[in-house]
């Protein structure tokens, strides 16, 4: 990745750290507001870094949930071909 990108999606993780620790999903927007005063470029591409990262994480807790539920039901006999 270019500059721009790697610094977007460093901003990205710490954004989400800090919403995960504070609960102010108004970071976003602050960080909108800041990046966009001085550089569309950034802004942009920390959006997409932001909403990438978020789908990756749901995506994974999806994925983490449905394979808790196969070993489940494999441990009760269900899962028995």
């Amino acid at each position: 990745m270019g500059i721009t990108e790697d610094l977007a999606d460093e901003l990205a993780r710490d954004v989400i750290k800090a919403i995960d620790a504070t609960g102010d999903e108004d970071l976003v927007s602050d960080m909108q507001k800041v990046l966009g005063a001085t550089s569309q470029t950034a802004e942009e591409a920390f959006l997409t870094a932001l909403r990438v990262r978020r789908a990756n994480i749901k995506a994974r807790a999806l994925l983490m949930d449905k394979l808790k539920k196969f070993k489940a039901a494999k441990e009760s006999g269900k899962g028995d071909g």
